[in-house]
């Protein structure tokens, strides 16, 4: 099996030291490096190319939002989890549109955070209940005029899929909603996060809310 690689960006040790000693306690997640500050995280990333790099926001020489913005900029593929004492609403919209997939605060305990590397790394939204409302409020009051229509870049089951998942539906309840199988799930959201050169369905999610192509209605 291989195992999901994790590289962790903290600027206190002692985190970074309790973060790997979790996370290496599992069979499959490794950990390949550490960042003390934004700007290794970006050298980190990009030299690494881990499958999910786990940031702290507040950082030395680059905070976690540039380092998030950088990362996705040079490494789309790479799928970054905020693990942050920070819970401010703009602190969590800047590291949303900066391209994180999720976030938890330091308070979490440590198999929610184990559980929370594994589900953004299979694509899925790790936002609490409460904030992912807000930022379904926040970005579908930012949507611009549309510069292409869903139709031109999603079939028609691709946004019945990526409509089910803005309402914070699982992988298992879009399958029985659609009659659809997991594994077709998870094709569909594949192709969706390629197509739209994302890496996450809450990236997914706040694309289409930013195009206009979903309206709160439907995200509820």
């Amino acid at each position: 099996m291989d195992k999901i690689r994790v590289i962790i960006a903290d600027d206190h040790a002692v985190v970074r030291e309790g973060t790997r000693r979790l996370l290496e306690q599992e069979p499959d997640l490794e950990v390949v490096g550490e960042a003390a500050d934004g700007q290794e995280a970006v050298a980190l990333a990009t030299r690494l190319k881990p499958g999910v790099a786990i940031m702290d926001i507040a950082m030395p020489r680059l905070d976690g939002i540039e380092a998030t913005r950088q990362i996705k900029a040079l490494c789309p593929s790479i799928t970054i989890l905020a693990l942050t004492a920070y819970d401010d609403d703009q602190f969590i919209f800047s590291l949303l549109e900066a391209g994180a997939a999720g976030y938890l605060l330091k308070s979490v305990r440590g198999h929610e955070l184990v559980e929370a590397v594994r589900e953004v790394h299979a694509g899925e939204s790790v936002l609490h209940p409460s904030v992912a409302r807000k930022v379904l409020n926040r970005f579908a009051g930012s949507s611009k005029p549309r510069k292409q229509e869903p139709v031109d870049i999603l079939s028609d089951r691709e946004m019945e899929v990526l409509k089910l998942a803005s309402r914070g539906l699982s992988n298992q309840e879009i399958a029985n909603q659609l009659s659809l199988s997991t594994r077709t799930v998870q094709g569909h959201l594949g192709h969706i996060f390629n197509k739209l050169e994302v890496g996450s369905r809450t990236e997914a999610v706040v694309h289409a809310l930013k195009e206009g192509w979903i309206t709160l209605d439907e995200a509820h």
